[in-house]
């Protein structure tokens, strides 16, 4: 079947660390562009977080809120993005939601073709 399958979440104090991964299995062609989002609360709005576009020299995408702390990275023969996140804040609680097939712009919802069940990062001292 295919899929996205999320990875990597957990709880963690402010200012730790945490790398989420995504695979996209058992699509039969290359995913260029991937990205994630998340939503702090169910009924609150999804946010972009990041996104990456793998074709020739990858291009890189963030939102303010998360510029300088997390990284997006890909690993194309693995199939798998993943996301670094870093000096992690309380407002970073929430579902966390890998997306791939874009069509529009990189941070809108409505963009994004395919989403993963999300996997759940909790920031609490």
């Amino acid at each position: 079947a295919q899929r996205l399958l999320e990875s990597g979440g957990g709880s963690v104090q402010p200012g730790g660390s945490l790398i989420l991964s995504c695979i996209a299995s058992g699509y039969g062609y290359k995913k260029n562009f991937m990205g994630w989002f998340r939503r702090q609360a169910a009924g609150k709005e999804y946010e972009a977080v990041a996104a990456i576009n793998t074709m020739g020299g990858a291009s890189y995408f963030y939102s303010d809120s998360v510029k300088g702390r997390f990284t997006i990275s890909h690993d194309s023969a693995k199939s798998t993005v993943y996301l670094q996140m870093s000096s992690l804040k309380p407002e970073d609680t929430g579902m966390y939601y890998c997306t791939s097939d874009l069509a529009g712009q990189w941070y809108e919802f409505g963009s994004w073709g395919d989403w993963g069940q999300g996997t759940q990062v909790t920031v609490s001292s």
